[in-house]
């Protein structure tokens, strides 16, 4: 959009350009022009700057692999990614399908959701079953007050992976998340096991990732790596990308455990002094429903929601219960395989 900008005037014309190199083409972004008297402002903010990374990312892995896979779980992040892959190759579809590991105790509105995405961007998902794992006797339902299948959830990914024989899967995670995963590169290698190193990384200078690998290893990618939990929710205004109603304020039977309210299920068990109430809640983050915490919030919009992360001193997977089982708790499920 072109202004006055009568202080402006005569100021020398310049342009400033960054440019990029992929796939043998020069991709240049224009940041500002001065020129005349007459201010015209073509910046790029660091959303843009970040989305193009991203988009970056997709494509390199499109390029470089044979069978890739997008990680959806319904939550914001995935959601954010099955939009910038729809961006990535539009007008043409998605080039690959959407895995998602179902636990059988997630939010029926993540559910619901999932299905309505995939089948308005047209593309093929895939269901990994963790009923069928521990059916089948690949894995063994925890027992007591705090079993979770969320740490089953890495014994059906990997078998999923390997039954389809995927070699790139693309994920949601990001640097701020979690130390364990401020650890983690654009490009993760996994050995055969589908297991991680992370004092074997490779590097990435100058945004060069290196896709090769052996037979039966495969690659964790996160084209949002260096997004913060701010930069998520901001860009979801930007684009005004339709998200989960468990994302908004909403009534809900909880109870709180260590200081952390979680949604009443009848395949939660609830220990003698805890008690069922109604709360008006929503989701940060969202999981497997035994360990999503929940925040009382009055949060009612995108607007709202940003404003309250803003001013809020809890980290996003503050109230994640299966971070709290031990200080190391998710490089140990990374190590072993998990998103």
């Amino acid at each position: 959009m072109y202004s006055e900008s009568p202080s402006r005037k005569y100021i020398p014309y310049f342009l400033i350009f960054k440019s990029y190199f992929t796939n043998h083409t020069f991709y240049f972004k224009l940041y500002t022009l001065h020129y005349s008297g007459i201010y015209m402002s073509k910046k790029i903010t660091h959303l843009k700057e970040l989305e193009s990374e991203a988009i970056y990312v997709i494509r390199e892995i499109a390029a470089q692999f044979e069978k890739p896979v997008l990680l959806f779980s319904g939550g914001k992040d995935s959601i954010v990614m099955a939009h910038l892959a729809y961006k990535a190759f539009y007008p043409s579809p998605i080039p690959f399908p959407f895995l998602h590991i179902d636990t059988g105790h997630n939010f029926v509105e993540t559910i619901e959701f999932r299905d309505e995405l995939v089948e308005r961007l047209g593309v093929k998902l895939i269901v990994g079953s963790v009923q069928q794992s521990i059916d089948e006797g690949r894995a063994i339902e925890e027992k007591g007050y705090n079993a979770s299948r969320n740490k089953l959830q890495t014994i059906t990914l990997l078998d999923t992976l390997e039954k389809y024989k995927f070699d790139a899967a693309l994920g949601g995670a990001r640097r701020d998340e979690e130390k364990a995963r401020a650890k983690e590169r654009f490009f993760s290698h996994r050995d055969e096991f589908g297991q991680w190193d992370p004092k074997n990384q490779r590097p990435e200078l100058w945004n060069i990732f290196n896709g090769k690998k052996n037979l039966g290893e495969h690659f964790r990618v996160f084209p949002i790596s260096n997004w913060t939990e701010m930069d998520v929710w901001q860009y979801i205004y930007l684009e005004n990308i339709p998200l989960p109603s468990l994302y908004y304020t909403h009534e809900r039977e909880v109870f709180e455990r260590d200081g952390v309210w979680l949604a009443h299920y009848p395949f939660m068990q609830l220990k003698p002094d805890e008690k069922v109430v109604t709360k008006r809640v929503r989701c940060r983050t969202i999981g497997d429903i035994t360990c999503t915490g929940l925040t009382l919030s009055t949060a009612n919009s995108i607007e709202d929601i940003i404003d309250e992360i803003a001013s809020s001193r809890v980290t996003e997977r503050g109230g994640r219960a299966d971070d709290k089982r031990s200080e190391a708790a998710m490089e140990d499920r990374k190590k072993a395989g998990y998103f």
